[in-house]
């Protein structure tokens, strides 16, 4: 599905992975990355950032945001493969991926773009889901204009061109419980 709209250049493939192996590859991502609880400064105050997270890529690579600098660990068997298959459907060398556990309804994103200097003057961000389907909101920085996609297991969201300059993205906290899911948010850092 292209999702059209102004400034955007957004594609979401369902079933990048079919089901079962999406549950399998969840399992193992859970199991096998090295997760970190990292702190946060938000309005002045330190706390820790609502989800897991865990930075891989290419020879140490850095990536810096929100006063945290992740030093990349090298790729493991599975993150290797999943990213060969992203970057060949996106016609894109991808160098890195933050993993991301959202253990439960409570962890989430705040409204974000991922427009850090590294990631260069027009990111491609490929986006794989597995576990539970979470709701991925994105909001125009100009007109306001709100687009709600259900990132169901398995599914790949592909953001390009302009998307991370006239977009925000989020994934809230809900009061309904839901279990976890992972997202794996492949990217280039430019160095």
């Amino acid at each position: 599905m292209k999702i059209l709209s102004p400034d955007a250049d957004i594609d979401y493939i369902e079933n990048f992975y079919a089901p079962d192996e999406a549950q399998i590859l969840f399992q193992q991502l859970e199991q096998k990355l090295a997760w970190r609880h990292d702190d946060i400064k938000m309005f002045g105050k330190v706390m820790k950032i609502p989800r897991l997270q865990a930075w891989y890529g290419d020879n140490n690579l850095s990536y810096r945001y929100s006063n945290i600098t992740l030093i990349a660990q090298p790729w493991t068997e599975n993150l290797r493969a999943l990213k060969a298959k992203v970057s060949d459907y996106c016609d894109h060398e991808f160098n890195a991926v933050l993993a991301n556990l959202y253990r439960n309804q409570h962890d989430s994103v705040g409204w974000h773009s991922d427009d850090e200097p590294e990631l260069g003057l027009r990111p491609t961000i490929a986006s794989l889901s597995f576990g539970a389907e979470r709701e991925f909101q994105l909001k125009h920085t100009i007109t306001k204009e709100k687009i709600n996609i259900a990132l169901t297991p398995g599914s790949l969201l592909i953001m390009r061109g302009n998307t991370q300059k006239y977009w925000q993205h989020c994934l809230p906290k809900r009061s309904k419980e839901i279990a976890p899911r992972i997202n794996l948010t492949f990217r280039k850092i430019c160095l």
